[in-house]
């Protein structure tokens, strides 16, 4: 029998709060983008530069947590891992941050996206009921990704928006996800 995060989830998922927590972080993130548009590029490149890096170090944080329960936990350090290192890269170069930013967005937010469908599935290979809206966020914000990522130039004119739209469908997603990973922490114990 494979190996997959329900299989260990009674430790797993005891940290269900710190993927509730991201996806409010991402939710406020992407709300305060939406909100102030006008703010300058400058102010949005350090803003999703300390963004990243927070969100590298919860999701350390949750791996290293669940190393000796979870058998997929070192993915979770990869993207942890992944994001802390894009977070200082940017916070430490604003002006080249400023010129790729769109790249920047939309290869992490290729990355997440990909990530969560991954679980998605897992999900679904364990017959978890609600896996498909796991599923359908995950898509959405890799569709944003593609976007990003389609015409930099382009994306660099409306990045605000773009940024915004899916730092909100990462947010559902967490959120999501915590909240589901909560009712499994309960039906276990």
């Amino acid at each position: 029998m494979s190996t997959t995060i329900l299989d260990t989830a009674h430790s797993a998922i005891k940290n269900w709060w710190l993927s509730i927590l991201l996806g409010v972080l991402y939710l406020v993130a992407g709300f305060w983008v939406m909100k102030t548009p006008m703010e300058s590029y400058m102010s949005l490149s350090i803003i999703f530069s300390i963004f990243i890096f927070v969100s590298g170090i919860f999701q350390v944080a949750f791996s290293i947590s669940n190393r000796k329960e979870d058998s997929v936990w070192g993915w979770h350090l990869a993207g942890g891992i992944l994001d802390l290192a894009i977070g200082i890269l940017l916070l430490s170069h604003p002006l080249m941050t400023m010129a790729i930013l769109p790249l920047y967005v939309g290869f992490w937010l290729l990355f997440q996206s990909i990530m969560s469908i991954g679980i998605s599935f897992q999900l679904k290979s364990n017959n978890f009921p609600q896996w498909g809206w796991l599923l359908f966020w995950s898509i959405i914000t890799l569709l944003f990704s593609f976007l990003l990522l389609a015409n930099p130039v382009f994306a660099g004119l409306s990045i605000v928006y773009m940024t915004a739209f899916a730092f909100i469908t990462a947010g559902i997603f967490r959120i999501f996800l915590g909240f589901n990973l909560k009712k499994i922490n309960k039906a276990i114990q």
